[in-house]
């Protein structure tokens, strides 16, 4: 059968697309030039020619807490746009079946941890990434509407926890907690600096996932569509401090010096742990450690710094 993966460069498409499931699948992962998600009579025709049964839509305009900030207007308009169109136009082709891929920060920030499923939009937004959470609510809502209209759509949102892993990106200005934490860490090493700046106190929590186990739970699910439901959150159901995953990852990169907190600076949700139950009971747990994730990482990015 006929997959069309969006956002096949990105971190999360370049896992899914390097698992073993993939073999199953004609997994068709067009370029941005060949599948310009903005451009909606550029999807019709795509679609029209190719015929997928399923998507798994993982693209979009991704980032950090930097980067959330600096452009809230660009991450609401871009993620979107390209959202609701592609889910659009594959619900006029008739495409059945749609895997959408939100994301941890469209829950509320004061809704009681561990985030459960049906808390989606009982509360406000955690204002450092409101603009990205609109955007991919409004992508999961449009999946739910279409499937109100007609029941024969299997459309469902993933949920992931934070994800890290291969293929991140270490920029400033665009990297997750743990690679911009790598990166600091390393370079402190090199550089012999006897200290590393944390923003915040360092207590607040977050989940974070390898992104090859998000990826395993994605083809896991996807066979399953038709029974699950509208949003499944997928997550390791623990979490850590942020000053605990600067200790974990200096004792794997070798750094050897001290702390400095910076209350001046954002910090985001003070929790950020996602209920699992649904896709546990579905017999789906992950299968990595957060220290062989980060040595994984760790060891990527010193690929590309060589």
């Amino acid at each position: 059968m006929r997959v069309l993966l969006t956002g096949g460069t990105g971190m999360v498409g370049r896992n899914i697309k390097e698992h073993p499931n993939t073999a199953n699948y004609c997994v068709l992962t067009p370029s941005r030039k060949e599948l310009d998600l903005t451009n909606r009579e550029q999807i019709r025709s795509y679609l029209k020619a190719k015929s997928p049964e399923y998507i798994i839509h993982a693209a979009g305009l991704v980032g950090g807490i930097h980067a959330n900030i600096a452009n809230p207007s660009r991450f609401l308009i871009e993620n979107l746009e390209i959202g609701c169109n592609l889910i659009s136009e594959a619900a006029m082709i008739g495409v059945k079946n749609i895997i959408n891929l939100g994301s941890s920060c469209m829950y509320p920030r004061n809704a009681p941890n561990p985030l459960k499923e049906e808390y989606l939009l009982n509360g406000l937004l955690e204002p450092t990434n409101e603009g990205y959470a609109i955007a991919k609510i409004a992508a999961q809502r449009l999946c739910d509407y279409l499937k109100v209209e007609d029941n024969s759509r299997n459309y469902i949102t993933l949920m992931p926890c934070n994800l890290f892993g291969k293929y991140d990106n270490y920029k400033p200005e665009r990297s997750h907690l743990i690679a911009s934490i790598i990166v600091k860490l390393h370079n402190a090493k090199i550089n012999n600096k006897k200290s590393v700046e944390i923003w915040g106190d360092g207590t607040v929590r977050r989940e974070f996932m390898n992104v090859k186990d998000f990826a395993d739970a994605v083809w896991i699910v996807l066979p399953l569509i038709k029974q699950l439901p509208n949003v499944i959150n997928i997550g390791t159901g623990k979490d850590y401090s942020i000053l605990d995953y600067y200790k974990k990852a200096s004792e794997i990169i070798g750094f050897k010096g001290t702390f400095t907190f910076n209350l001046c600076k954002p910090v985001g949700m003070k929790q950020k742990l996602l209920d699992v139950k649904k896709i546990n009971d579905l017999g789906w747990f992950p299968k990595s450690s957060l220290e062989s994730g980060i040595e994984e990482t760790y060891s990527h990015y010193l690929d590309l710094t060589r």
